[in-house]
Order: structure tokens, then sequence, then C-alpha cells
């Protein structure tokens, strides 16, 4: 592990049977609103629930896929794709890319470093 995680803050998501396998599911923590998915099953990602393009919360309500072997997300809204590993914009020209947050799961729980 990192020493950037090794002394990062965990927090507590919830139980792994809150997160759909399929969907994302947004948390609040502090000002913070963050969009964790259960890709299928073995495979979760986190990433901020604000999509870049027009500053709406709404990535966690997004279409999941894969687009060249790459696990994504596409807001709801108008489509645009981002990599759920690294955040970045999957589509052609400049876009921001989304945060996104290490997460491990213990004992039947979702913890995100924040």
């Amino acid at each position: 592990m990192s020493e950037t995680l090794e002394n990062a803050t965990w927090i507590n998501a919830g139980s792994e049977t809150n997160f759909p396998e399929g969907l994302g599911i947004c948390i609040k923590h502090e000002e913070e609103q963050i969009a964790v998915f259960n890709f299928n099953g073995d495979d979760w990602f986190a990433v901020q629930n604000l999509c870049p393009h027009d500053n709406q919360m709404v990535l966690s309500r997004g279409l999941t896929g894969t687009q060249d072997g790459q696990p994504k997300i596409a807001c709801p809204l108008h489509k645009r794709a981002f990599n759920l590993r690294s955040g970045k914009f999957m589509g052609e020209g400049q876009m921001s890319c989304l945060k996104t947050y290490p997460l491990k799961r213990e004992n039947g729980h979702v913890f995100l470093a924040v």
C-alpha cells in the first residue's frame, strides 16, 4: 500500500448489499458527493458524482459499460463517458478528469479513502 493510502482516512460507505451490481449509488461525505459502482460484483469503483461537463450531481445515475476493454461511466444527461479506473474522459476533445477515490472491501463493507 502506498504511503498516501497508509495515512488516508477511510470511511465506511456501507454494506456491500447496499450497492446493486451494475449500478451506481451516491454517498455524501462532508461536502463531497461520491458515486460508488459495483461494476460486476468483483470490480468496484468510486468517482466524484459531479459531471464536469455541466456541473450536475448525476454520475451515480449514469450508464455503466466498457469501452476498449475499460470500465466506463456515461453521464445520464449527455452520454459523455469517463474511465472508472483513471477518471479520464473517453471521448474526443478536452474534458476535465473525474476525481477517483481508492476503495476497499472488508467483511462485507465498502470503504473509501477520502
